[in-house]
């Protein structure tokens, strides 16, 4: 598994400390596609940047983080085929991956703490899409034309 990093500059430290512990503790590969500065950085580009390589296969998930992983998620979910979860807690993180087959996360590293990140990294990492009934609703997701169901 490939997983894509993307980051403003307030998220920075966020990027450095969550890229070595996925690596380390999953031995997943993490390309980083953020900012590698402090000075202002717009949170668009790196949700660009990630959701096209999810897009392109080049990875096969990708994590956004900014201040409140808000705007990430928003910029995300603007690209056909994201789906991104922006989350502050690992419950939501799994479920995302179980029954929505999320393949970006994003959060905010002013909402959340170091540690509660790796908690929700960890829950998404780990599960599995249950398919099931959840495909369904991701059809309709995916017919891009919500408005007639």
């Amino acid at each position: 598994m490939k997983i894509g990093i993307g980051n403003d500059h307030v998220a920075l430290e966020y990027k450095l400390r969550l890229k070595e512990y996925i690596e380390e503790k999953y031995d997943i590969e993490v390309i980083d596609y953020g900012t590698s500065s402090t000075k202002r950085f717009d949170y668009p580009i790196s949700a660009q940047r990630v959701s096209q390589a999810v897009i392109n296969h080049e990875v096969d998930r990708g994590i956004l983080i900014c201040g409140t992983g808000v705007g990430m998620g928003i910029a995300a979910n603007k690209y056909p085929g994201i789906r991104c979860v922006t989350c502050s807690e690992p419950y939501s993180a799994k479920l995302s991956r179980e029954h929505n087959n999320s393949n970006v996360l994003s959060f905010g590293s002013r909402v959340v703490g170091i540690e509660v990140a790796k908690m929700i990294i960890d829950e998404w990492i780990q599960a599995e899409y249950e398919g099931g009934r959840h495909q369904k609703r991701l059809d309709m997701l995916e017919s891009h034309n919500l408005s007639k169901l």
